[in-house]
């Protein structure tokens, strides 16, 4: 079993930079989820590991191979697409087959090949049904046997759950972390939702603009953000940020002193993060509730300071309601500190 690195990576498409020197490595058997917007080239990357297009500059490894000039059937990759690329007139069990086929190899064991991998998939009922007949679930099911049968070296996953809803996203997410954990295969995972992200990755590498900004467990890059882009990509509702001035040793952010020894030296234009469950209701600065949004076992606190918006997420026992007057405060060793004219994150938060 081999990794996969990305070393110096760079494509672009007429004006359109998709990747930007892109360095990158999964190690074998790591799971790597690559997140960001629309357009931040999560997708370009791994259509280039996949051989479906060539870099314009860098090079492609998969374990000590360089596969960058090797078309896509001679690099032991198998890809899982969004839109499923099932053959309709096909059943369950002849898509899982045709791949096996077309490389040489004899019925009977692609056959045999075919079922284990439904079995690990959780579709070995289905193999007797067309595309037609399956729920969006089922073919992605029907999707992962097929790329499990190959045996490949690295699996590509190319936004695999976008397509389901939500309950069923749920289920394939934790579906696929334990077919991960029970195969311990190298895979490289693409996704626009950053609560896939960290629920799903063995590390996440957040993209931004061709190129990753930042790469750790899900734990680093939520707790310890790189940037205020990744500050502000992950969480659900992102980090508050809020423009800081010096005030002595300590910085004042809006009506809050945030008072802690490592921002003593902090110079220039700086902005203070909070994440909101670590916004308290109680004590602190006078605010006015502006909004409540229910979440089930959450809710959502829209606060307006006089100067600023702050984000509180509550448990579901809170009462305060629209147009009251309430106290907000954090305690600073939970807040970050950014550099407002590069974005880079100069002091974190617990």
């Amino acid at each position: 079993m081999g990794g996969l690195v990305f070393r110096d990576v760079g494509k672009a498409f007429g004006p359109v930079t998709a990747l930007r020197g892109l360095d990158a490595e999964v190690a074998p058997g790591e799971l790597l989820v690559l997140v960001g917007p629309s357009g931040c080239g999560k997708t370009t990357a791994l259509r280039v590991a996949a051989g479906l297009e060539r870099p314009d500059e860098g090079r492609l490894f998969i374990g000590s191979r360089d596969v960058t000039d090797l078309p896509p059937g001679k690099r032991n990759v198998a890809m899982v697409f969004q839109s499923y690329a099932l053959f309709p007139h096909l059943t369950a069990e002849e898509n899982i087959v045709f791949g096996l086929r077309s490389r040489g190899m004899d019925r009977t064991k692609a056959t045999e090949r075919a079922h284990s991998a439904a079995r690990l998939a959780g579709c070995g009922e289905l193999l007797d049904r067309k595309p037609s007949q399956l729920s969006g679930g089922e073919r992605q099911r029907v999707a992962l046997a097929r790329a499990l049968a190959r045996e490949p070296e690295v699996f590509l996953l190319d936004e695999p759950l976008s397509s389901l809803d939500a309950q069923l996203r749920v289920e394939m997410r934790a579906e696929i972390a334990g077919l991960h954990r029970r195969l311990g295969s190298t895979m490289l995972y693409v996704t626009h939702d950053q609560v896939e992200a960290l629920t799903i990755g063995d590390r996440v590498g957040i993209m931004r603009e061709g190129a990753l900004e930042q790469v750790g467990t899900p734990d680093e890059v939520y707790r310890r953000p790189a940037t205020r882009f990744v500050a502000t990509l992950l969480g659900s509702p992102p980090m508050n940020l809020l423009p800081a001035v010096r005030d002595g040793r300590a910085l004042r952010a809006g009506p809050f002193l945030v008072d802690r020894p490592e921002m003593a030296g902090l110079s220039g234009r700086l902005e203070v993060g909070v994440r909101p469950e670590r916004v308290r209701l109680g004590d602190g600065a006078r605010a006015e509730v502006r909004l409540v949004e229910s979440a089930g076992s959450e809710r959502y606190v829209h606060l307006w300071t006089g100067e600023h918006t702050l984000i509180a997420r509550t448990d579901g026992t809170e009462t305060v309601a629209p147009g009251a007057t309430v106290r907000v405060g954090f305690d600073p060793a939970d807040a970050c500190v950014f550099d407002a004219d590069t974005g880079r994150a100069l002091v974190h938060g617990r």
